[in-house]
């Protein structure tokens, strides 16, 4: 039966074991990740991308993505300004810049992140009407994102951007804003149409001077009606005959009389 060396075993030992530790100590990043680096539990340094070395049993990593993370903020109960009650839900984009922050300033920046979203979305959209939340939702965007981002500055958080995705209303609400927006549209077009008044009115004021100041004139616009009714399929047409118009069509017809001499009669 074949003996086995001491020595050979023992070295085929430490062999196993150098190759484990160097197996352990050698960790691979990608480009978008970063590993958070601790010393005998103390904050040492960022590592990465590449190729990372880490002592075994001395030192710990913590993996953090640098990509944009997308979040889906759930729906909230909103209560606006004047008092309508809403469902709002939102979507969030942030990404981690500073990974130290990330991981030593607070546990768990992800659901930290999340539940400051939904508390910044109740408490800004609470201070608007309804009208402010359906029609200017860019610049409440912005607003929430402002305050996202200077609250988790401090953890390490870039928050770009902001975007509310659904404002729901109930069915009542919803009817009663038909029937605003209805009676908005009904007051507009009445509006229009008394300005439209207005200004045909003045349109004729100026027509009537115009006319007033040239007798002509308004003997051309009996002349072009006469024309346009003539020109209608009709047997009999009834035009009114300014005074006017018929004394110099007669001057220009007939032939002036001269005056008659001292005592002689016609």
């Amino acid at each position: 039966m074949p003996t086995i060396d001491v020595n050979t075993l023992a070295y085929a030992v430490i062999v196993v074991v150098l190759i484990g530790i160097i197996v352990t100590a050698l960790r691979i990043l990608r480009e978008y990740e970063r590993a958070v680096v601790f010393t005998l539990g103390r904050f040492s340094g960022v590592k990465g991308p590449g190729l990372v070395i880490v002592i075994p049993f001395v030192q710990q990593i913590v993996r953090v993505d640098l990509r944009t993370i997308v979040h889906d903020v759930p729906s909230q109960d909103v209560i606006s300004r004047d008092n309508v009650s809403v469902r709002v839900n939102a979507v969030l984009y942030f990404r981690v810049v500073d990974p130290d922050k990330a991981i030593i300033q607070v546990a768990d920046f992800m659901a930290a992140t999340s539940q400051l979203a939904q508390t910044t979305l109740r408490s800004v959209l609470g201070k608007h009407e309804l009208d402010e939340m359906l029609a200017e939702r860019d610049k409440l965007n912005a607003d929430i994102q402002a305050i996202l981002d200077s609250q988790t500055d401090a953890w390490g958080i870039k928050v770009a951007n902001v975007e509310i995705k659904h404002v729901d209303i109930n069915e009542s609400m919803i009817r009663a804003i038909a029937r605003q927006a209805e009676a908005e549209r009904n007051r507009r077009a009445r509006i229009i149409s008394a300005e439209a008044e207005q200004q045909a009115a003045e349109k004729l004021v100026e027509a009537a001077r115009a006319l007033s100041e040239l007798p002509e004139a308004m003997q051309l616009r009996y002349l072009s009606a006469l024309h346009d009714i003539a020109g209608e399929r009709s047997s009999t047409i009834v035009f009114p005959m300014p005074v006017d118009l018929l004394g110099h069509l007669t001057r220009a017809v007939l032939p002036q009389q001269r005056p008659l001499p001292e005592g002689a009669s016609r």
